[in-house]
C-alpha cells in the first residue's frame, strides 16, 4: 500500500517542476497548471487545499516568490529583472507580493546578500508535513486567543467604551472586489454609456458596504479591451473577486448578464441575467440594487439597515434625465484630463438639460459643481465669490439627497480651498461614513492633514488608505504624494521607495528626476540635486526645475535668470497663477540688473500673498503666503514686515524638511540671516520639524513599516 505522505510529496514536486518550467510566463496560471497536470481546475484546487490549504494561484505565486528569493541572493540581478524572470506582470506588483509574503521588501535581500539575518523562507512544498506536528499547539493558542478576546470585549462593554469594537476594519483586510468595464455586445456602440451607467450603479451600491473593499473606477479602465485572464487581472488589481458584465440592445430592451468570479479559482460563483426597457427607470435601479445585494450575500458581507437604504435609493425616476446625466459624465471625464472647453460646455448643457427634466436629481447638481470647479478655479481665485457656484450647487444637491457622498466630498473641497479646514474635515468624514471606499476623499484628507494641519501621522495613514483602493491610472499620483509626505517628514529612503514605485508604473522619468532631486536638495546634498535637475532639463528643455538650487547657493545669477524666464513662459501657457514663486522670479531678474521687471514680480508676490491671506485661501492656512511675504520684504530691506510675517510662520505646529533647508540657506534672507532674532526663528522651525519626525518614526515602528 502506498504511503499517502510520499504520494502528496510526489504530486507537489511534479507541480513545482511544471511551474518552474514556465517560470517567466506571466500568463501561466491555474488553468494552465491544471491542463499540464491532466486534471480539471476543480480537482486540482481541491487536492492542493487538502495537502497544504492553498489554491492553485496561491501555490504558483509562492513558487515564483521562492525562486525570486534565490535570484535576489545573486547580486547580478536587479529587482525589476527578477520580477520579469519569475513571471510577475510588473515590478511594482512583484514588490507588493514579495513584501506581503516575506514581510520585507526584495531590496532588503539584495542589501543583506547571502548573509542576511532573515531566516531563509520555508519551502512551500514541505509545509504540509509541519502542520500535524503543530496541531495541538495551535489548538491551545487558539483557545487562549478566544479567551483573551472574550475578556477584551467584556472589559470594553463594562468600561462604557464599546464603540472601538465596532470600528471599521482596515481596508486591506476586507474582501476585495473589482468591477470591470461592462462590454457592449450589440452593434449600437453609441449606447456604451448605458452599460457604463449600469456598471457605475453597481459600483456605487457596493462602495457603500463597509465590509467590502471596492477598487476604484480608474483602476479597472485599463482592462476595458484587455484579453488578460481573470486570475492575471485579479493579481494585478490585488483583489479576491472580479465582477464582469455584458449586454446587448434589442429594440428598446437591454439584455445583460452580470457574474461574480473568484480570482483564486477562476470559477463563476454567481451569475444573473436580466433585461429591462430604458423607460422603466425604477425597475432598472431595483435590478442593480438587487445585484449588489446578491453579491454581498454570496460574499457573506453584512448589510446594515442604513447601507440597505443607500443601496435601494433611486436617484431619479425620470429615464430621460438619467440618460442625459450619463452622457454628461462621459464629457466630464474629458474635462478632468484635458480641460477641453468644448467638452466642458457640452457637459454643462447636458447636466442642465437633466435638471430641467428632473429638478430634484441630486447627482446632476454635483456633476455641474465638479464641472465648474475644473473650469473656473484659477479664473476666480481672487474673487470674493470664488467657487460659490460649487457651494450653492452642492447645497442644492444635499437638499434633494442628504446622503450623497459626492456632495459632501465637493463641500469638503470647497471649504478646504477657502481655508476652513475644520469644515473641510467634517464634510470629508461625512462622505466616508456614507462611502468607505471613496479613495479621492482619503487622498484629499491626507493632503489637508499633511500640508495644512501638520499631522503627518494621520495624513500618511489616509494616503495609504487611498493607495489601497487604486491600482490603475490614479496610483502614481498617490505614490508621489506619499513620497512627498515621507520626504517632508524627513524619511528620505521611504520617499525614494514610493517615487521609484511611481516610476515603475508611469515611466515618467522627468517627474522622477525632479522628485528625487528635490529630496537631495532638502537633505542639503545640493550638488547631487543639481546634477539630477540637469539630467531632467536635458530631457525637457522647457523645465526650470533647477531654480531652487540657484535660490540657496550664491554666484549663479545668469542661470537663475534663464530658469526664471522659462518658469514665466510655462505658467503663461498653463494659465496657472504664480502664487508662491513670483518673488523668486523677481530675485532672478534683480540679480541681472533688470530691476524694473523685478519690482513687477515682487509686487505681484505681495499682492497675491496679501490677497490670499485676506481671503483665507489654502496658502494662507499652510503659512506659505506669510513665508513668501517675509522673504520678499527681507530682500527689499523692510525688516519690520519680514519679522512680522516670520512670527506668523513659526506659529505652525510643525514644518517640512524643505522649510528647514530654506530657513538655513534661502538667499532672500541674506540681509537678516546672522541676526539673533532670525536664528531663533530658524531654530524653532527645525525643532518643530524634528519633533514631528520623531512622532512619525514611532508610528512607523508601531505599524511595522520601519
Amino acid at each position: 500500500m502506498s504511503d499517502p505522505l510520499n504520494t502528496d510529496q510526489s504530486f507537489i514536486r511534479k507541480l513545482t517542476e511544471i511551474i518552474q518550467a514556465n517560470l517567466g510566463d506571466e500568463n501561466f496560471g491555474a488553468k494552465e497548471l491544471a491542463l499540464e497536470s491532466d486534471m480539471s481546475l476543480y480537482r486540482l484546487n481541491r487536492k492542493l487545499r487538502s495537502i497544504n490549504g492553498k489554491t492553485s494561484n496561491q501555490f504558483i505565486r509562492e513558487i515564483r516568490l521562492h525562486k525570486a528569493f534565490e535570484f535576489l541572493q545573486n547580486e547580478s540581478y536587479a529587482v525589476s529583472e527578477v520580477a520579469y524572470k519569475t513571471g510577475f506582470s510588473s515590478p511594482s506588483y512583484f514588490i507588493s507580493c514579495f513584501h506581503d509574503y516575506f514581510g520585507y521588501p526584495p531590496g532588503k535581500v539584495k542589501r543583506s546578500g547571502n548573509n542576511n539575518n532573515e531566516e531563509t523562507p520555508s519551502d512551500p512544498t514541505t509545509q504540509k508535513q509541519k502542520r500535524p506536528a503543530r496541531r495541538s499547539i495551535i489548538l491551545i493558542l487558539s483557545s487562549v486567543l478566544i479567551l483573551v478576546v472574550i475578556v477584551y470585549l467584556f472589559s470594553k462593554l463594562f468600561s462604557g467604551n464599546f464603540s472601538a469594537i465596532g470600528s471599521k476594519p482596515e481596508l486591506n483586510k476586507r474582501t476585495s472586489i473589482a468591477i470591470l468595464p461592462f462590454r457592449n455586445l450589440s452593434e449600437y456602440k453609441a449606447d456604451q454609456y448605458i452599460y457604463d451607467g449600469v456598471m457605475e450603479e453597481i459600483f456605487n451600491s457596493l462602495t457603500k458596504l463597509h465590509e467590502l473593499r471596492i477598487i476604484s473606477h480608474t483602476s479597472v479602465e485599463q482592462y476595458r479591451n484587455s484579453n488578460k485572464s481573470i486570475p492575471i487581472i485579479g493579481q494585478e488589481l490585488d483583489v479576491d473577486y472580479i465582477i464582469e458584465g455584458s449586454g446587448q440592445k434589442i429594440g428598446n430592451t437591454f439584455r445583460m448578464r452580470v457574474q461574480l468570479i473568484e480570482v483564486s479559482t477562476d470559477m463563476h460563483i454567481w451569475s444573473k441575467p436580466f433585461q429591462h426597457k430604458m423607460r422603466e427607470t425604477e425597475k432598472l435601479f431595483r435590478i442593480q440594487s438587487r445585484i449588489a445585494q446578491n453579491i454581498a450575500s454570496e460574499l457573506k458581507a453584512t448589510i446594515t439597515l442604513k447601507e440597505r437604504e443607500l443601496i435601494e435609493k433611486v436617484p431619479t425616476a425620470n429615464i430621460a434625465a438619467y440618460k442625459l446625466y450619463l452622457k454628461a459624465n462621459s464629457y466630464q471625464k474629458d474635462i478632468e484630463t484635458t480641460r477641453n472647453h468644448s467638452s466642458y460646455q457640452t457637459a454643462v448643457n447636458l447636466y442642465n438639460a437633466a435638471l430641467e427634466t428632473d429638478s430634484t436629481f441630486a447627482r446632476a447638481y454635483t456633476g455641474l459643481a465638479f464641472a465648474y470647479w475644473n473650469r473656473y478655479y484659477y479664473e476666480t481665485y481672487f474673487k470674493e465669490d470664488f467657487l460659490d457656484s460649487c457651494r450653492v450647487l452642492t447645497e442644492k444637491a444635499l437638499s434633494c439627497d442628504d446622503q450623497l457622498d459626492e456632495a459632501y466630498f465637493m463641500k469638503g473641497q470647497y471649504y478646504n480651498i477657502i481655508g476652513q479646514s475644520s469644515e473641510a474635515l467634517l464634510n470629508y468624514n461625512k462622505a466616508l461614513e456614507i462611502n468607505p471606499n471613496y479613495y479621492q476623499v482619503y487622498y484629499r484628507r491626507g493632503n489637508l492633514l499633511t500640508r495644512v494641519l501638520s499631522d503627518y501621522v494621520k495624513g500618511l495613514d489616509n494616503y495609504h488608505q487611498a493607495l489601497n483602493l487604486v491600482r490603475g491610472e490614479g496610483r502614481p499620483l498617490i505614490l508621489k504624494s506619499l513620497g512627498r509626505a515621507y520626504g517632508d517628514a524627513g524619511f528620505i529612503e521611504k520617499a525614494k521607495y514610493y517615487y521609484n514605485e511611481a516610476l515603475f508604473l508611469d515611466s515618467n522619468k522627468v517627474s522622477w528626476l525632479g522628485n528625487i532631486a528635490f529630496l537631495e536638495f532638502c537633505n542639503e546634498n545640493f550638488e547631487e540635486a543639481l546634477k539630477l535637475w540637469k539630467q531632467l532639463e536635458d530631457i525637457d528643455s522647457t523645465s526650470s526645475a533647477s531654480e531652487n538650487y540657484y535660490y540657496v547657493t550664491p554666484g549663479h545669477n545668469e542661470e537663475a535668470y534663464v530658469q526664471a524666464v522659462k518658469d514665466v513662459e510655462r505658467l503663461k501657457k498653463s494659465g496657472t497663477l504664480n502664487l508662491v514663486r513670483s518673488h523668486r522670479t523677481g530675485y532672478a531678474f534683480w540679480q541681472v540688473g533688470k530691476k524694473k521687471e523685478a519690482e513687477y514680480y515682487f509686487n505681484q508676490q505681495i499682492r497675491y500673498s496679501e490677497e490670499s491671506i485676506r481671503l483665507g485661501r489654502d496658502i494662507d492656512q499652510r503659512k506659505a503666503a506669510q513665508y513668501d511675504l517675509a522673504g520678499t520684504f527681507a530682500f527689499l530691506g523692510d525688516k519690520a514686515k519680514a519679522y512680522r510675517y516670520l512670527d506668523e510662520v513659526v506659529q505652525k505646529n510643525t514644518f517640512p524638511i524643505w522649510m528647514v533647508t530654506f530657513a538655513k540657506h534661502d538667499l532672500l534672507f541674506k540681509n537678516i540671516r546672522k541676526e539673533e532674532r532670525f536664528q531663533k526663528i530658524q531654530q524653532t522651525i527645525e525643532s518643530k520639524y524634528l519633533a514631528e519626525h520623531e512622532r512619525v518614526r514611532k508610528w512607523l515602528e508601531e505599524q511595522g513599516m520601519l
